[in-house]
C-alpha cells in the first residue's frame, strides 16, 4: 500500500487533463450553463414588459427539443410512413428525410441575436437607405388585442428590405418570427437569420412530406402563440400591383384552429410602400420578359459591384442621396375567431373543399385589408399623373393633378404621406427622384414620361392604382383639377422613425 508509483510524464498529464474534464463536465458546466440559462430567461422576462407582445416560451424552447416534437408528431409520422410506402423505401430511411426536413425548417432563436444585432442591424440600413415614416397607425386596437392571442402581421411584398424595415419598426412591439425563402440559405445569412426566429422554406416543393412537417410546425407556433408575419402574396410583386394572395402558409395557421378554444389568432394588416423599391429594375425585367426567355436585365456580381461602385462614387463626391421615403401603416386587427363566428363555421369539421373554399375567402379579406393601407408616397404620385397625361405637363399643370388625385385618395380613405405637411415639396421630392434616375424628360419647362422608361414609371404607379377607384384603369383627366394655391396643407403629421 506504501508503496511508490511512477508514471511517466505524459500520462500523468493525460490522466490529470482527463480528470480536470471530467469535473468541468460533470461540476462546473453544468451549473454555468444553468446560470446562463436563469440569466437569459431573466432578460427575457425584462424584455417582456417592455414590448407590447410577448415573446412566448415556445421561441425560447431549444432547437433539438422543438426538432424532437416535430418529428414525432403523429401526423408526421403517418406522413413519414405513407412516404416511405410510395417511395419503396425503409422506414429508417423516410425518418432521416423528415429529421433533415425539421432542422431545415426549425429555427434557433436568440433574444441577444434579434434585438441587439438584428433589430440594430435594421434599424441602421433602413435609416441610412430611406427617410422612414409611419403611416397609419393603430395603437389603441394593437392594445385591445387580448394578451394571449397568436397575433399574425401580415404584409404587401414589394422588396427584400420588407424583413429589415418591418423588423425595425415593429421592434419595439414584437420579435417577429418570418418565413423565408431558399434565397436566404447562404453562408453567414442563414444562421443569422435562424438565431431571428425566422424559419426556411421551400416555397415551390410539391414534396408531401416536407409539405406536413412545414404545416405542423406553423400550426404548433401559431397555437403557442408566437407573433408572426407572413407576406401572402408568396414572392415579390414584378409589376408593382398587390398579386393575388396564395394560401399555404395561412392554410397552415388556421386549419387546425379551435374556435372555443383559449387562444384567438388575430391578424394585423401592413401596407409598405418605397420611393425607390432596389430590385425594381430586376423585377420589371423579369415581369416584361416573353415565357420561356430570359430576363433582358439580369443581377449578378458585375451588377451590384458596379451599383454599388456607382453609391460610393457618389458618396465620395458628396452627391449621393436617399433613396426618397419608405412608409408603413397598419389597419385595423381581424380576428379569426370573429370571423369565423360571423359565419357559424368551424374550420375543423368543413369538407376540404368547404374548407378550402372558407380560407379562400380568409385570405382575400386580408389581401384586402393590406391594401387599403398601402401608403401613396411622391414618386407613385407624380409617376401616375406623368403616365395618365400622356403628353408633357408644365409645373402648374403637373401640380393641380397630383393635388387633385390626393384628394381623390384622401376620400377614398388611403393614407398619403405629405413630406413636411408641404404639398408642393411632396412634388418636387417625386420629380427630383424620377429626375435623378433619367424617368422623365424635362424640356422647356415641362415634363413627361421617357418613354423607355414607361414599365419603370408604371411598376410605382401601379403601388397606389388599386387605391383609386375603378381600379388601375381610372383615368385622371376625369377629375377635376385643383389650383394648387389654394389647396390647404393636412393638418396632421407621420411619426417620423428616421
Amino acid at each position: 500500500m506504501g508503496t511508490d508509483v511512477i508514471l511517466p510524464f505524459w500520462a500523468a498529464l493525460a490522466l490529470g487533463t482527463l480528470a480536470g474534464i471530467a469535473l468541468l463536465d460533470r461540476l462546473l458546466i453544468p451549473s454555468v450553463r444553468w446560470a446562463l440559462r436563469h440569466r437569459a430567461n431573466r432578460a427575457i422576462d425584462e424584455l417582456n414588459t417592455r414590448l407590447k407582445l410577448h415573446i412566448q416560451s415556445f421561441k425560447m424552447t431549444k432547437r433539438q427539443v422543438l426538432c424532437d416534437r416535430l418529428l414525432y408528431d403523429p401526423d408526421v409520422l403517418a406522413a413519414v410512413e405513407a412516404y416511405a410506402a410510395d417511395n419503396k423505401m425503409p422506414r429508417e430511411v423516410a425518418m432521416h428525410k423528415a429529421e433533415k426536413y425539421a432542422r431545415e425548417i426549425v429555427p434557433s432563436f436568440s433574444a441577444y441575436a434579434y434585438f441587439k444585432i438584428g433589430a440594430r442591424l435594421a434599424r441602421r440600413v433602413s435609416q441610412t437607405l430611406y427617410r422612414v415614416r409611419l403611416g397609419y397607425t393603430n395603437d389603441d386596437a394593437l392594445k385591445a388585442v387580448p394578451p394571449d392571442s397568436s397575433v399574425v402581421f401580415v404584409i404587401n411584398h414589394r422588396s427584400n428590405m420588407d424583413y429589415v424595415l418591418v423588423t425595425y419598426v415593429a421592434a419595439s412591439s414584437s420579435a417577429l418570427s418570418y418565413a423565408v425563402g431558399e434565397w436566404a440559405q447562404v453562408w453567414g445569412l442563414r444562421g443569422l437569420i435562424r438565431s431571428m426566429g425566422a424559419y426556411f422554406i421551400r416555397r415551390d416543393s410539391r414534396d408531401a412530406l416536407y409539405r406536413k412537417i412545414l404545416a405542423r410546425y406553423v400550426d404548433m407556433a401559431t397555437k403557442a402563440g408566437v407573433v408572426q408575419a407572413i407576406f401572402p402574396e408568396g414572392g415579390l410583386t414584378r409589376d408593382g400591383s398587390l398579386r393575388p394572395p396564395k394560401f399555404g402558409l395561412l392554410s397552415y395557421m388556421v386549419s387546425g384552429f379551435d374556435p372555443y378554444g383559449p387562444r384567438d389568432v388575430v391578424f394585423i394588416p401592413v401596407g409598405l410602400n418605397y420611393d425607390r423599391v432596389l430590385e425594381d429594375r430586376v423585377l420589371t425585367a423579369a415581369a416584361s420578359a416573353p415565357a420561356g426567355t430570359p430576363p433582358r436585365f439580369r443581377f449578378g456580381p458585375s451588377v451590384f459591384l458596379g451599383f454599388l461602385g456607382h453609391n460610393l462614387w457618389l458618396s465620395l463626391r458628396g452627391r449621393w442621396h436617399r433613396y426618397g421615403y419608405a412608409c408603413v401603416s397598419f389597419g385595423q386587427p381581424v380576428s379569426l375567431r370573429d370571423h369565423l363566428a360571423a359565419r357559424h363555421v368551424d374550420l375543423r369539421s368543413l369538407p376540404p373543399d368547404a374548407r378550402a373554399a372558407q380560407i379562400e375567402e380568409i385570405g382575400n379579406t386580408l389581401m384586402t385589408a393590406v391594401g387599403k393601407v398601402v401608403p401613396a408616397l411622391p414618386v407613385s404620385l407624380v409617376a401616375t399623373v406623368l403616365l395618365d397625361a400622356g403628353h408633357p405637363l408644365n409645373l402648374f399643370e403637373l401640380k393641380g393633378r397630383v393635388f387633385a388625385l390626393i384628394n381623390t385618395l384622401e376620400q377614398t380613405g388611403a393614407y398619403v404621406h405629405i413630406p413636411r405637411h408641404d404639398r408642393d415639396y411632396a412634388i418636387e421630392v417625386g420629380l427630383r427622384m424620377l429626375a435623378s434616375r433619367h424617368l422623365v424628360i424635362e424640356k422647356d419647362a415641362s415634363f413627361a414620361a421617357k418613354p423607355e422608361e414607361i414599365t419603370l414609371l408604371r411598376y410605382y404607379a401601379n403601388a397606389i392604382a388599386h387605391l383609386l377607384p375603378g381600379g388601375p384603369v381610372v383615368t385622371l383627366a376625369a377629375m377635376p383639377t385643383v389650383t394648387p394655391a389654394v389647396l390647404p396643407q393636412p393638418d396632421a403629421a407621420a411619426e417620423v422613425l428616421g
